[in-house]
């Protein structure tokens, strides 16, 4: 399939004509300044002419007055121009960033298990800043240049058709050559977003596992990683610089060659009489004007095909379907009570390989139901299906008699909390990662979350207490503080269905019999989804589904399932001997 690029008609649409108040005052403005820019060309014939052989000091003064007002126009539009167009086209970037972010935000979690979060930076970040030649000067420039390539073209003709014709000839090559380059690098540029996006993402890749490359020794052999890949860029860089490169060289030889035809045409006409050296200096500077913009505008071709190739990989991802689908996901949950019903529900992560077969079982409203199994048998799948992560490939999963693909998300999240085994901190405060759920919580709810997972049994002895700084993901603490800090994070969130996925896995012995009885409180009442691989987490549970291999095996209650010296049973009594 072709890749769909953005042209500049749709840019026009979406970007430019919503601003159009904006654009027209632009325009205005390079107008009024490219107009004033006429003045001191146009005034050398009268200068050479009429002014100098007949010493009209008057005239004079007037024409230098004229010059020196017009000089004054151009520097005020100009600032004028930068300062309204150049801080709006910044406003902008910060407002498609914005978009972007939100975008990627609302897309479902299979799409950022293929992601890597430098890469999605790198889009969000970067690939929307040429959007600023766009709104910015560029486009402006690219019409003001236009308009004096043509008003030049006419005065030129008037003063000399042939001297002109002769010149036209040079910069229709030049003109040809830089449609053609820009063919070539419109690609260019695109592919250089998608190598600086992974570039990015293996840095900060690098960067997170800091830990693990010192500690196997890879220092070496990650440096060659990022090496090979600032090369990968380097080659794209010098791709796009030989084409700007041939451009800029091939306009200087042909307007060089158009110059010296001028001086020999020139030199020619005045010695015949039929051209003034008034006349000759005024096409000289016209010509100037004319040309400069023609020069000018491969330059801006560069930066609106730059803008070009960074919207069409703003576009693939703004075009992502939403895990929202708000058009099928009508359903909204005020209140629930938190019966949640698997029926025949199967699932894969790819075509052909299903993880899930046909699961059928049951959770009534504040029952604790515990997903227990080897690695890679499907709990933790349940438990994203349950959490709506993911979706069901065929079966369907009930909320309180609902079909949760047609409840809406937000509506439904707001009764959900999660603690992962490798749950998530953000930099800032412990105070800060508790109320990351509820950031208007009372100092109360707060209090109540902190003592009832424990977390001041460890903040009482920092200086700081909970305004401690925890580092990126939480590095200066340890893991069972960690997952201290996110069951006390999804106590004051009080949600109606939790999932605690292997919630107990970092603890020591002495940790643990601490979250455990916080999560006794912190279950009560709840519909709960617990993971654990210590069977002696989950013995209190109302119900305990054993997995294998993507089905139920065995389903009961712990002393039920003992009973029936099953899988569950040799399980239990290989970890109660280890």
């Amino acid at each position: 399939m072709a890749e769909k690029k953005v042209s500049i008609l749709t840019a026009f649409k979406t970007i430019i004509w919503p601003r159009r108040n904006l654009v027209f005052l632009g325009l205005l403005l390079i107008v009024i300044s490219k107009a004033a820019s006429f003045v001191a060309p146009m005034s050398l014939k009268y200068l050479m002419d009429d002014i100098i052989p007949n010493k009209d000091m008057d005239f004079l003064k007037l024409l230098v007055g004229v010059v020196g007002l017009a000089i004054l126009v151009q520097a005020v539009t100009s600032f004028l121009l930068t300062k309204i167009l150049s801080v709006q086209a910044q406003f902008l970037i910060s407002e498609l960033r914005a978009q972007v972010q939100k975008k990627v935000l609302s897309l479902p979690i299979r799409f950022f298990d293929n992601a890597k979060s430098g890469a999605l930076v790198s889009r969000i970040m970067s690939d929307v800043e040429g959007v600023r030649n766009l709104i910015g000067t560029g486009l402006v420039q690219l019409v003001g240049g236009t308009i004096t390539a043509v008003v030049s073209l006419i005065l030129l003709l008037r003063i000399s058709w042939t001297m002109t014709v002769f010149t036209l000839v040079p910069l229709a090559i030049f003109a040809i050559i830089a449609l053609k380059a820009f063919k070539v690098i419109r690609p260019i540029f695109r592919n250089r977003g998608k190598i600086n996006a992974e570039v990015k993402g293996r840095l900060t890749e690098t960067l997170g596992g800091v830990r693990v490359i010192k500690g196997f020794n890879a220092e070496e052999q990650e440096n060659k990683i990022f090496e090979e890949g600032v090369n990968r860029l380097f080659q794209n860089v010098k791709k796009s610089l030989t084409a700007t490169a041939f451009m800029t060289s091939s306009s200087t030889f042909l307007l060089g060659m158009a110059t010296t035809g001028i001086m020999g045409i020139g030199g020619y006409k005045i010695m015949m009489d039929e051209l003034t050296i008034g006349e000759f200096l005024t096409f000289t500077f016209l010509l100037g004007l004319m040309v400069a913009p023609i020069v000018q505008m491969s330059n801006i071709g560069s930066q609106l095909t730059e803008a070009l190739a960074g919207l069409d990989r703003t576009e693939e991802l703004m075009n992502m379907t939403p895990e929202s689908d708000e058009e099928n996901r009508t359903i909204i949950l005020d209140e629930i009570d938190g019966d949640i019903v698997f029926d025949d529900v199967s699932f894969s992560y790819e075509e052909d390989k299903e993880v899930l077969h046909n699961i059928n079982f049951e959770v009534k409203s504040g029952n604790v139901v515990a997903l227990v199994g080897s690695s890679g048998s499907g709990k933790s799948t349940i438990a994203g299906l349950a959490a709506t992560f993911l979706n069901p490939q065929s079966g369907k999963i009930t909320i309180d008699g609902k079909d949760v693909s047609k409840v809406n998300l937000n509506s439904f999240r707001q009764h959900l909390g999660v603690v992962l085994q490798d749950d998530f901190l953000f930099e800032g405060t412990i105070r800060e990662n508790i109320l990351f759920p509820r950031p208007n919580a009372s100092e109360e709810k707060l209090k109540q979350a902190v003592e009832a997972a424990y977390v001041n049994e460890f903040t009482d002895r920092f200086d700081d207490g909970l305004d401690t700084l925890i580092g990126e993901r939480g590095v200066k603490l340890s893991g069972g503080q960690r997952q201290r800090i996110a069951i006390a994070r999804a106590v004051l969130a009080d949600p109606k269905i939790l999932i605690l996925d292997e919630a107990t896995s970092n603890l020591d012995t002495e940790s643990e019999a601490l979250i455990q009885k916080s999560l006794a409180a912190l279950t009560e009442g709840r519909t709960t989804f617990v993971i654990a691989h210590r069977l002696s987490t989950i013995r209190k549970a109302n119900q305990i589904l054993v997995i294998e291999n993507g089905k139920i095996a065995e389903e009961g209650t712990h002393d039920e399932l003992i009973t029936k010296e099953g899988r569950y049973f040799n399980l239990f009594t290989y970890q109660a001997r280890i």
